[in-house]
């Protein structure tokens, strides 16, 4: 099984903001830890250790709690996008620093468990150039489909909604062969479902496959997906709930302060008799004594004051 991988991690991730205008959705904090180093660990206990990941939106926040991979047991190192390149582009751009025939391709905002010793396997069996990891699509209305044959042959990728029912749902890993970004120019942006795969399809059935199993997975897209993540691996943590809050690096709570069902990024301070009550406390944010917050996300501004926008109420 090839030790070989890409990392998306250069995307834009607007649907998670005001959270990304901090930091790179991948570096975002899940139960204490940056998704992406959750990522990485799940790569290497598998045995995939030699990583790239791009970069282009906040590369900082990325480099800073990465670095070249050696405390996670891995090598990583980075390919840089000037502009978004997209899902193919990106792996186009990459495949020279990667440097292998056959890698992974693993989102970089998706946690999974998926077994990857198996669908190398299923991969290597079937032919394939393409092989993305499956799940049964329960959520059509929320996210688009990949609908196979009888033998695991993708046949065509439908957008969410009806069309969509009864298909399978893609959660952001695959094992490719490098050849199939030939039809993308370096550099030009491109996208793989909705592009070059679709191609692929017509003019070659059978060179994508599914890979389908019971894999768990948790897709960080909106702040309230955030948050039921964060939750999740928090409760799988605590045993429970967790009225108490999640501190990150360097925070400090004044005792007389009152926090509760919040999560606190790195660098905040919680001044005297401050209330929170299920906020998001992003890097730096000071909290004035005194404050109160319920269900916000907090994000530091220019004149080192705060922003607060409100949370959802699903």
């Amino acid at each position: 099984m090839t030790r070989h991988a890409l990392v998306l991690t250069a995307g834009l991730g607007t649907r998670l903001r005001p959270l990304t205008d901090v930091r790179a959705k991948p570096a975002i904090p899940v139960a204490g830890e940056p998704m992406i180093r959750r990522i990485i660990r799940t790569l290497v206990a598998q045995g995939v250790d030699d990583l790239v990941l791009n970069l282009h939106h906040l590369p900082a926040t990325l480099t800073a709690v990465v670095g070249d991979g050696r405390d996670l047991g891995a090598v990583v190192r980075y390919s840089w996008e000037p502009h978004i390149l997209g899902s193919a582009g990106g792996p186009r751009l990459a495949r020279p620093i990667v440097g292998a025939a056959l890698f992974w391709i693993v989102n970089g905002d998706t946690l999974t468990d998926v077994p990857l010793a198996p669908l190398a396997d299923a991969h290597a069996a079937s032919g394939a150039r393409v092989t993305l990891a499956l799940v049964p699509n329960r959520e059509f209305a929320r996210y688009g489909g990949v609908h196979l044959d009888a033998e695991r042959r993708v046949t065509r990728f439908t957008p969410r909604g009806p069309l969509s029912e009864g298909s399978y749902h893609f959660i952001g890993v695959q094992l490719v062969d490098q050849a199939v970004f030939d039809a993308v120019p370096a550099g030009e942006a491109a996208s793989s479902i909705g592009g070059i795969y679709d191609r692929l399809i017509a003019t070659s059935p059978g060179a994508i496959r599914g890979f389908v199993s019971d894999a768990s997975f948790f897709d960080v897209g909106t702040v309230d997906d955030y948050r039921r993540t964060h939750d999740a691996f928090t409760d799988g943590a605590r045993g429970g709930g967790h009225p108490t809050p999640s501190v990150g690096r360097g925070a400090t709570i004044d005792p007389s302060a009152r926090v509760t069902r919040s999560i606190l990024w790195d660098d905040v301070q919680v001044g005297a008799g401050a209330t929170l009550d299920t906020c998001i406390v992003t890097d730096g944010v000071a909290v004035p004594p005194g404050a109160a917050y319920t269900r916000a996300v907090l994000v530091r501004s220019d004149d080192e004051g705060l922003i607060a926008t409100p949370l959802s109420e699903s």
